[in-house]
């Protein structure tokens, strides 16, 4: 049985975190939501209950926020002179090279990924980095698109890429360290 108008409707708050988090911009986050909605309405007659309402739906917003981000990087242009200051990820290893301290457990982390918090902590954190470093992170980690498309579209090097993606998941793990597993949520 087809899920319907209301179910679907229901998932929008999520959704719009969803996009937000990755896009950084409400107007082309609700746009983006819109469109998912308006394809799964139209496709809900297919909908063969293999995966949840939800996974479907996120499904059907990645391929629109996918588009999206190609659309903003062909219009336009982009600063490639991004500071590449290393000095502050030097605090977070000894001279060995090893990490000062330890993470701490993160428990379930299926089950951290669902909570509406996390993503709420994800989006600041996401938020304190370079809006080219997470847009490179949130297209590889979230929106699950490969390194040579990710380059194709921003026009960068695998190099480069490589380097914004180190960056992005040092910054992550610092900041959802602090906000997550020690601060806001402990």
């Amino acid at each position: 049985m087809p899920p319907s108008v209301e179910q679907i409707e229901a998932e929008r708050p999520y959704l719009l975190r969803f996009a937000l988090a990755q896009l950084r911009d409400s107007a082309a986050a609700e746009d983006a939501v819109q469109d998912a909605l308006l394809a799964a309405l139209e496709a809900r007659e297919r909908f063969a209950g293999k995966a949840s309402l939800r996974t479907w739906l996120t499904s059907i917003l990645r391929f629109k926020l996918i588009d999206i981000v190609r659309k903003q990087h062909r219009e336009v242009a982009t600063d490639l002179s991004e500071d590449l200051d290393d000095s502050d990820l030097d605090g977070l290893f000894s001279a060995s090279g090893h990490w000062q301290e330890r993470v701490s457990a993160w428990g379930a982390p299926e089950q951290s990924l669902l909570a509406a918090q996390f993503w709420q902590v994800y989006a600041r954190c996401a938020e304190a980095m370079p809006r080219r470093t997470a847009l490179v992170f949130a297209m590889r980690e979230v929106l699950d698109m490969e390194i040579s498309e990710i380059c194709q579209n921003l026009e960068i090097s695998a190099t480069n890429c490589s380097v914004m993606l180190y960056r992005a998941r040092m910054s992550l793990r610092e900041c959802l360290q602090l906000r997550w597993l020690q601060g806001e949520n402990a």
